[in-house]
């Protein structure tokens, strides 16, 4: 079996969990109820037997698909040679995020992921056309085959219900047959018809749940996207695309946790056929915080609040363990695992779970946040009770490894370094605990203020002494000849301006080591220093970073052309991955990528904001 292209697929959410769906009607990836649950339909990293819902119109072709303006709702336009008909696809939601409730508004008994739907809704809208299915369930990433029959929900309607272990799956709507170990269904419609199907998860335990009213609940889920949307700036000429990143994080939040993960997906490829595959089902500290500064400069303040209590119920009464990712709920115990039955995106083994990375020692993560928490501050944010101590804490973390390597901002697998991006972050870090005290009045023992001001202006020298080489630029790491695309965000820290010499002689590094054929950006040279066989495609990011460096030194020209060139490597539904093989010109890596989708918005922000 052929893998679908990463760019042929479309984001559906929930802000609890998310499914993909191809452009010809193919959902191949669904974990639920959570982001981070056991996939039940995973055929994106297998084949037909590790679980797909294909739905499609008999002999037809897909004319355009878009999603529904300001919304996470789907809507695809399919032609046939006797008649036309739209596909709408979501996961419910109500218009204040919570979740979907049972009959007669009632809240559903339970855990708060105890129910989660996805609906898809098939209209004919000229002629007659033919609706049919292939339905195949596999549970624990298609390891369990379930148990299924007909039986009834709890108001007594029919559907298909599928039980493994204490998952439980029902499918409402006209019945599918089964055929082997999978079924299949074909129903004809013609125009004006309208017919729904709606696959809902919940604990086997339970009674199955009634499925909801369509039409209502589509009408809540568009409005819970809309009016969230509403609420942020986008003003540009970039808007279709800042728009949709900015969606993308929101899809991305878990909506009762605050926990921002990285991306959708996990072990979609960065080098296919390769070994560099991981689970970016987690809430990285450092790509939340940044995304949090994407949200903040476009108004919205609500997810940095509900981010912050996450991030103090995450760390709780511990920061000296503190981790650089967790998941969803804050729990810290990602381990690593294999899943070997899996093939893998074309053949790109091994597929993993969990995150070896989460044991590492990464100095810029507390930079980034503290960095992020700053900008609550500047954008009227009160400190909670808990927020001042809780950023002194982790002051006190960096302090007490000021002196200690660590793996880098792109988790390196190799030996620890002094990675130079992770000095200037270590050096942040004490710059603004120094400037919530003495220019935000949060308060602090004098002695605690004389170390933090001694830290920050020693990792200042440092850096500017072992950080440098001989031609003036960044180095990656204390002596090495080698450059690092993640340079590029030392002016966004105030270490220095965008116009210093060295900054512009790392730029011109960069440009001459990293930058392909074709102008993206690639984050580093392997070359085997980062522990793992095998090279990476250009980081997408990392040419949104160049933007902003081109930006802010009057290379305005040269900003906007690479943004277009960034700007090309999305879908036709503004979705980014995290890589791009500009000269096959396909998408690579986990998707979609909240890292991509926050360099966007910064790249299209410091362009408005230039001369």
């Amino acid at each position: 079996m052929t893998s679908p292209l990463i760019e042929d697929h479309a984001l559906l959410s929930d802000q609890r969990t998310t499914a993909l769906v191809t452009r010809e009607g193919d959902v191949d990836w669904l974990c639920m109820p959570r982001f981070d649950s056991d996939a039940l339909l995973c055929s994106l990293l297998g084949d037909d037997s590790h679980g797909r819902w294909s739905l499609r119109i008999a002999d037809g072709e897909v004319l355009s698909r878009r999603y529904l303006p300001g919304t996470m709702v789907l809507e695809t336009t399919w032609r046939s040679p006797t008649g036309t008909a739209t596909v709408t696809e979501f996961l419910p939601i109500d218009a204040d995020g919570s979740a979907e409730r049972g009959p007669a508004g009632s809240s559903l008994a339970g855990d708060v992921d105890d129910h989660s739907e996805l609906v898809r809704t098939v209209t004919c809208t000229a002629g007659e056309v033919d609706v049919v299915q292939q339905l195949v369930i596999r549970f624990e990433y298609g390891q369990a085959v379930p148990w299924v029959r007909r039986g009834e929900d709890r108001t007594g309607a029919g559907a298909l219900i599928a039980v493994a272990g204490g998952d439980g799956i029902a499918l409402h709507g006209p019945a599918l047959r089964a055929r082997g170990r999978s079924h299949h269904g074909r129903r004809r419609l013609a125009a004006g018809e309208t017919v729904s199907w709606v696959l809902t998860w919940f604990p086997a335990w339970q009674e199955v749940p009634a499925a909801p009213d369509v039409d209502a609940a589509l009408a809540r889920t568009c409005e819970g996207w809309s009016a969230w949307l509403g609420q942020v700036r986008v003003e540009d000429e970039y808007a279709g695309p800042v728009a949709r990143s900015l969606l993308v994080l929101r899809a991305l939040t878990h909506r009762r946790t605050g926990g921002i993960i990285a991306a959708a997906t996990t072990s979609l490829p960065e080098d296919l056929g390769g070994v560099r595959n991981w689970d970016y089902r987690y809430c990285w500290l450092r790509d939340a915080a940044l995304s949090l500064e994407a949200l903040l400069a476009h108004g919205h303040v609500d997810a940095a609040v509900s981010w912050r209590e996450w991030l103090l119920r995450a760390i709780a009464g511990d920061p000296e363990r503190l981790q650089i990712m967790y998941s969803i709920t804050g729990n810290r115990n990602l381990p690593e695992q294999e899943l070997s039955h899996l093939p893998g995106y074309e053949g790109s083994v091994p597929v993993r779970l969990g995150n070896a990375a989460a044991d590492q020692y990464q100095a810029d993560v507390v930079g980034e946040v503290m960095i992020a928490l700053s900008m609550m501050r500047e954008a009227g944010v009160e400190e909670s009770r808990w927020s001042w101590p809780l950023q002194k804490a982790l002051v006190r973390f960096t302090a007490a490894r000021v002196d200690q390597p660590d793996q880098g901002i792109w988790e390196m697998r190799g030996d620890p370094a002094f990675f130079t991006h992770g000095r200037v972050m270590v050096w942040a870090t004490f710059d603004r605990a120094v400037r919530a005290v003495t220019e935000h009045g949060l308060p602090a023992e004098d002695e605690e203020l004389e170390e933090w001001t001694r830290l920050r202006d020693r990792v200042r020298a440092e850096v500017l002494e072992k950080g440098v080489g001989p031609d003036g630029a960044f180095a990656q790491a204390y002596g090495s000849a080698e450059v690092d695309a993640s340079l590029l965000r030392i002016p966004r820290t105030g270490f220095l301006p965008a116009d210093d010499p060295r900054m512009l002689a790392t730029v011109a590094r960069i440009e001459q080591d990293l930058r392909t054929e074709e102008g993206l950006l690639l984050r580093y040279r392997t070359r085997g220093q980062d522990g793992l066989t095998g090279h990476e495609h250009p980081f997408l990011v990392c040419g949104f970073w160049l933007v902003e460096q081109y930006a802010a030194t009057g290379r305005r020209a040269e900003a906007e052309e690479l943004l277009e060139t960034l700007l090309a490597c999305g879908n036709d539904l503004h979705l980014f991955s995290e890589e791009y093989d500009s000269r096959d010109g396909r998408m690579i890596g986990n998707f979609p990528q909240a890292f991509s989708h926050l360099g966007l918005i910064g790249a299209v922000d410091a362009l408005a904001a230039a001369p």
